[in-house]
């Protein structure tokens, strides 16, 4: 099953997500649509809140940046119940894109390093040390799971600029090849 992703705007996107327990209904369906969703719509993350369910859950498959840079091909992974414990490393830029605020790529500054606990798709417990475009992508799809989008970590008059934008994503006033959720869309009023 393909979900929409909701746009910039929805309040689930700004929600911290709750943990969920091995008893979670179709666990193994819902990661399976995920991956799938976020293939069709050509991400490289995708988090539990983009499709609308407010639970601490993401998906990554890095393959994408294989092309450009060799070190995350074999990067492919199901988080559960994630927490970054530690965040260390030069801080470095990288311009990064959301499947949930289509048409805008900025420069986002993190730290290159993080240590992350998490339960795996099997329920097994990991504590893992990760650094570069592994790091990068967690710590963005991570952020969604505590109601924050890389554009909060622009600087205010960066934010201001994007403003319109932004509030065009909101109201589906943008071009996207996958299904969306608009939280500010209006809907047309049936001629009688």
């Amino acid at each position: 099953m393909i979900f929409p992703i909701v746009a910039f705007g929805h309040p689930n996107l700004r929600k911290t997500a709750q943990n969920i327990d091995k008893e979670y209904p179709d666990l193994d369906k819902l990661i399976d649509s995920m991956y799938e969703s976020m293939y069709q719509s050509s991400g490289v993350g995708l988090a539990a809140p983009q499709i609308n369910k407010s639970i601490r859950l993401f998906v990554i498959d890095a393959t994408p940046f294989s092309d450009e840079i060799p070190e995350p091909v074999d990067f492919k992974q199901v988080f559960i119940n994630a927490k970054i414990v530690e965040r260390s490393g030069d801080d470095w830029t990288f311009t990064e894109g959301c499947l949930s605020v289509p048409g805008i790529n900025e420069d986002v500054v993190r730290p290159s390093k993080i240590k992350i606990q998490y339960y795996d798709q099997h329920w097994e417990f990991h504590e893992e040390e990760l650094d570069g475009i592994p790091a990068r992508i967690v710590q963005h799809e991570y952020d969604h799971l505590e109601g924050i989008l890389f554009v909060d970590h622009l600087s205010a008059l960066r934010k201001t600029l994007l403003k319109g934008k932004l509030m065009d994503i909101a109201h589906g006033k943008v071009k996207v090849d996958y299904r969306m959720i608009f939280p500010q869309l209006k809907k047309k009023k049936k001629r009688k």
